[in-house]
């Protein structure tokens, strides 16, 4: 795969990245369909094949349950390897998402995550929004110490993973990258990405299979025609898919 730009960030990133939610969690699902969480040994050789496979960027969250720390577990070793996204804002315990974009909150969780993903750094922090983006942007100071947090040097660049079209184009102001919902079933954030493009912000596509309800092929080809768009992230606990995901991102 030939890497993209992720904007202004000074990282290239695989077109498909690989997100790490259901090794860590499977309560309180929006997946069609029940799994079961792998042990270790199963995510261990996932997430070395990941890598081998050609994906450089891994996206986790302290909202992922077990993710972060099996991502260190896995992979502190391959770190230089990798491109590692992490997120603050949300944590999910004992079956429940709390909130908290407090600048205590924040540097609590990634302390936290740094911890768990035994790494000094990260390289790419964004706030995990609940949905209520204006006020976690207007109202809090998460992004104050999200920029606080990258002159310390505990993340390469930070950015915002948000629901709402107006959210994503407040980040713009400040944000080195935003994550957004984008699939040929819901094009709102299309206007969004081509400003995020032309302001030298980098973009990361979630949901872009529409939660599985879109072929692949179809969808992956519609997503990454998008010269804006740096990474689509995919998650799953298939190799197998995973590897014909990066042959359609290839071309």
């Amino acid at each position: 795969m030939v890497h993209r730009r992720l904007g202004r960030t000074g990282r290239h990133v695989s077109p498909i990245g690989f997100g790490a939610f259901k090794i860590g969690r499977n309560q309180g699902i929006k997946y069609a369909s029940a799994y079961d969480l792998p042990d270790e040994d199963a995510v261990a050789a996932l997430l070395e094949g990941v890598l081998e496979i050609g994906i450089n960027l891994i996206d986790t969250a302290p909202a992922y349950g077990l993710s972060e720390e099996r991502v260190g577990r896995a992979l502190a070793a391959r770190r230089h390897e990798f491109v590692l996204s992490t997120k603050a804002g949300e944590l999910f315990q004992d079956g429940q998402s709390t909130f908290d974009f407090t600048s205590s909150g924040i540097r609590r969780s990634v302390q936290r995550s740094l911890r768990r993903l035994r790494t000094d750094f990260v390289d790419l922090l964004l706030i995990h929004s609940d949905g209520n983006d204006a006020d976690i942007l207007e109202r809090s100071d998460a992004v104050e110490t999200l920029v606080e947090l990258r002159d310390a040097g505990l993340t390469k660049a930070i950015g915002f993973s948000g629901k709402t079209v107006e959210g994503a184009r407040s980040a713009l102001v400040w944000a080195d990258a935003i994550m957004v919902e984008y699939h040929l079933d819901d094009r709102g954030h299309e206007p969004v990405i081509e400003e995020a493009g032309a302001a030298d912000v980098g973009v990361i596509v979630k949901k872009g299979l529409a939660s599985g309800r879109l072929a692949p092929d179809v969808a992956l080809s519609f997503i990454l025609a998008n010269p804006n768009v740096a990474s689509v992230v995919i998650g799953g606990l298939s190799l197998g898919h995973l590897r014909q995901n990066v042959a359609l991102a290839a071309g």
